[in-house]
């Protein structure tokens, strides 16, 4: 028999995950700017810096959320963070723009270790607690994010981007090892004092627990392998509609001397067209398909619930706008003045610091905060800070220290909004899905995620300017560039201020 570590062991460890992965990333974010120098890539391209690692993210985790109801959470774990360590140690090898896609993609398959961490988490918890444990995981990708941005931008400056790849190896060794020693679980997925909800071709089992356990397997042993790869395909073809919208170069005849424009319409749509019409013809089929399917990698019937559904798509916009400021923010501050700051990526860091470290406050404080109150009145006053930070983003983003105001009043909203929405998302999902469909609420964080830096590094790269410096004049994004940026984002908040307002209402006539 397994003996089950305790609850409290198991949350330390597994959150210590989330901090890992947000130090990787958050050290990379300053060194965006030099990856585009070293690599010689476009604004739009470098946006894949991100992307791929977040579309391969997006792909992997329902599968693996399915996977982890059917082999069990500790193995697939195991397995999924051995994955993302290799794509650690070769994107710290990486001596071409390729190879650094293909390393941050098997470091985005990474990303599956999440839903089954909350899996896990949620096994052990009772109800009353997912809300704390929720806020106290949050607050642990805000450790990581304040470790990454302060110490991020000081190895980038004196060590080389390299450097923060290497630095993750060894504490992603470390956990593979406490996991595998320390942390014991029930691998049926669902917790001793809960019953298992029988499937439609199950008979019930009362007699043999370990009989219905195989029942359950039976029923959920088969993957959707179509559904995944027309996702990805559905992902990759919309952010690359995105990527191609780009300004022609400088010797291009219709580049604007003064004030470099958006790319000709006509020359666009040739470039795009092709993606849109993939992307919207495999979102058909996918549609189609998890419709039909037996085993869907998206199960309509959950998902469309109202409270799922809205809470949802609340995650969603808060990945989208997260990942377009770490896209956005260390560009704006190191591209030369007067558009920018012409500051290196120590600075970067420390503008961005702010962002984190509310977000370290917030995050267990917005789990007592939704235990106390209810996740409604959170979430909608947490689209309404979120939408007030990017107001300020977008007013004075021409200003060092507003940047740094907007980003923490930013940073307080997304907290709220974050905790209470997936709280709600648990709450709201039969135990035995849970694994299923903390796999979709991470899979669409991740696409969120992934069209934030997408779209704003199209605007990017589609409205420049032209400056000089010290004689030699080059393009840079221009000043309405990231004005647009902030708009964009801060429409966004307000659709989520909406959507948690009809979420309110939903859920107080199911009550």
């Amino acid at each position: 028999m397994i003996k089950i570590s305790p609850p409290w062991k198991i949350l330390i460890i597994l959150s210590c995950l989330a901090t890992m992965a947000m130090y990787a990333e958050t050290m990379l974010i300053p060194a965006i700017p030099t990856l585009i120098n070293d690599f010689n890539v476009s604004y739009g391209l470098s946006s894949w810096i991100l992307t791929s690692y977040l579309i391969a993210g997006a792909v992997m985790t329902p599968i693996a959320g399915k996977l982890s109801d059917i082999f069990g959470r500790k193995k697939i774990l195991l397995i999924i963070m051995s994955i993302y360590t290799l794509g650690v140690l070769v994107g710290g090898l990486a001596e071409d723009f390729l190879t650094m896609i293909i390393a941050r993609t098997i470091q985005g398959i990474g990303l599956g270790m999440f839903p089954i961490a909350f899996s896990i988490i949620r096994d052990q918890f009772p109800r009353e607690r997912i809300s704390i444990t929720t806020g106290i995981i949050t607050s642990m990708f805000a450790a990581g994010s304040v470790i990454g941005l302060s110490v991020g931008g000081l190895i980038v400056h004196e060590y080389g981007w390299k450097m923060t790849f290497f630095t993750i190896i060894p504490i992603a060794i470390l956990l593979l090892w406490m996991i595998r020693r320390n942390v014991r679980v029930s691998e049926t997925g669902t917790p001793p004092h809960s019953k298992m909800t029988i499937g439609p071709d199950m008979k019930p089992d009362t007699a043999n627990n370990n009989t219905q356990f195989k029942a359950n397997q039976r029923f959920y042993s088969q993957i959707d392998i179509k559904g995944s790869i027309l996702l990805a395909i559905t992902i990759v073809s919309f952010l690359l509609s995105l990527t191609y919208l780009q300004t022609p170069s400088a010797e291009d005849q219709s580049f604007n001397i003064a004030e470099v424009g958006s790319l000709n319409p006509d020359s666009a749509i040739n470039q795009i067209t092709p993606f849109l019409i993939i992307g919207i013809v495999s979102l058909l089929l996918f549609i189609y398909q998890e419709r039909r399917s037996k085993f869907p990698l998206i199960d309509f019937r959950i998902f469309l619930k109202p409270p799922i559904l809205l809470s949802n798509l609340i995650i969603m916009i808060v990945g989208l706008s997260m990942f377009m400021v770490f896209q956005t923010v260390p560009i704006l501050v190191q591209s030369p003045a007067p558009i920018g700051f012409d500051e290196n990526a120590i600075t970067t860091g420390m503008i961005q610091l702010p962002f984190a470290i509310v977000l370290l406050v917030f995050g267990p404080t917005s789990g007592f905060i939704i235990s106390k109150m209810g996740s409604i009145k959170p979430i909608i006053l947490g689209a309404i800070l979120t939408a007030a930070g990017f107001f300020i983003l977008f007013l004075f983003h021409s200003t060092e220290i507003f940047i740094s105001v907007g980003l923490a009043v930013l940073s307080t909203g997304l907290s709220l909004a974050s905790v209470g929405a997936v709280n709600v998302t648990i709450l709201s999902t039969p135990i035995e899905f849970t694994g299923v469909t903390m796999g979709i609420s991470t899979m669409l964080r991740i696409v969120g995620s992934s069209i934030g830096p997408a779209l704003a590094a199209m605007y990017m790269q589609t409205n420049q300017s032209l400056i000089d410096i010290q004689g030699i004049t080059t393009t840079v994004p221009s000043s309405f560039s990231f004005g647009l940026i902030f708009f964009t984002a801060l429409m966004f908040s307000v659709a989520a201020i909406v959507m948690s307002i009809v979420l309110g209402k939903k859920l107080l006539v199911r009550t």
